[in-house]
């Protein structure tokens, strides 16, 4: 079968991509939904080309904590409505479903779904499908039920994930969830997205990052809770040991205010995030302005992320952890065609430190394409 993708040229004021280090004005160029050029000798040519001169072309984002799924369930939002025409074009569910919801979420988002999305499954079996904690029931937290599911599923299942807050757990023993997640993990060979435990202060901090492996993820890396990754104004030796040691940090900013935890206080200590992430979910619905990744990333930049490395933290990076380098999150000739055009707006209030305000430029999207097919305008 010929493939009918259409052909498309974007050029730009500014093409940014950390993983072919382009930085510039410039252009990419679509055919069959692929990348087959990219760079500053890519021009403006005949009638399926557009120019933004005052935008920033980047491959499509990479949002590693999002929550889809069927309106019905907990957090759930619609991917191809709320977070594909925002510049995101792939995603990472954070334990939407279990192994009971896994058929129904592989049919309608792994498969029927616009935007990418890849599964960190949840070891309880039915997932966020319940306005209730997820590990409230210890006897859903099924290791064989998961273990099953998951080498059924292949590569669409990313894997684990944890939130071990006592709203997830209810009364049960969080280290308990946490040694099924692991089993499941380590018989699967898959990492785990982690929420840590974070209050009341009844486990450690250091404890649980001493059980997480290289390639683990801790998501809501700058909550400011009773365990955070700061004390004192420093990051704690924990924290920085886990991630000697290859564990990941990323934001998970499911806030979406300019609350933005302890981020200031550990990016002046020189620890960044491995990862941004919106952690966009159903609470975040019909706000103005909206709560995306772009937004995310340009908080990010205001509390003092680099602009390059925050870009890179929401494209190219990702994409690693994911598996998908050289798929997505770069512009290199062979990737899909998946790219996002953004504008930065006029300065506005991002983020508030130490009771001041921080204000700049918003990334605004203003072009999504999904392999090489416009969704977003």
């Amino acid at each position: 079968m010929s493939d009918t993708s259409p052909n498309l040229t974007i050029t730009a004021g500014r093409v940014f991509c950390v993983a072919t280090d382009l930085d510039g004005p410039g252009g990419v160029e679509v055919r069959g939904g692929k990348i087959v050029a990219s760079g500053p000798n890519v021009t403006r040519c005949g009638d399926d080309s557009l120019d933004f001169r005052d935008g920033l072309l980047i491959p499509g984002l990479v949002d590693l904590h999002a929550h889809p799924g069927l309106p019905t369930w907990r957090f759930a939002i619609d991917p191809d409505v709320e977070i594909l025409p925002r510049g995101t074009t792939t995603i990472l569910s954070q334990g939407d479903a279990g192994a009971e919801t896994w058929p129904i979420f592989r049919e309608k988002f792994i498969e029927g779904a616009q935007t990418r999305v890849k599964l960190a499954i949840s070891p309880s079996v039915k997932g966020e499908l319940e306005d209730r904690g997820v590990f409230i029931n210890l006897h859903e937290v099924d290791v064989e039920a998961c273990v099953s599911t998951i080498e059924e599923g292949g590569e669409d299942i990313w894997g684990l994930a944890a939130n071990l807050t006592t709203k997830a757990c209810g009364d049960n023993d969080p280290r308990e969830v946490m040694r099924r997640t692991l089993e499941i993990a380590e018989r699967t060979g898959r990492p785990i997205l982690y929420g840590p435990r974070r209050e009341p202060s009844d486990w450690p901090l250091a404890e649980q990052l001493k059980l997480l492996r290289p390639g683990d993820v801790v998501t809501y890396c700058f909550h400011d809770d009773a365990e955070s990754i700061i004390a004192g104004g420093r990051v704690v030796e924990s924290a920085w040991e886990a991630r000697e040691r290859g564990v990941l940090f990323d934001v998970g900013h499911g806030k979406g205010t300019d609350d933005m935890g302890v981020g200031p206080d550990a990016i002046a200590d020189g620890f960044l995030p491995d990862t941004i992430s919106s952690d966009v979910y159903n609470n975040h619905l019909g706000w103005d302005p909206p709560h995306d990744l772009a937004r995310t990333v340009s908080r990010m930049i205001a509390i003092g992320v680099p602009e390059t490395e925050a870009l890179a933290r929401a494209t190219q990076r990702p994409a690693e952890v994911l598996g998908l380098a050289g798929q997505v999150g770069t512009l290199a000739p062979g990737a899909d065609g998946d790219l996002t055009v953004l504008r930065w707006s006029d300065p506005v209030h991002l983020a508030m430190v130490n009771g001041e305000s921080r204000s700049g430029p918003c990334l605004e999207p203003v072009l999504t394409v999904k392999a090489g097919r416009i969704v977003g305008r």
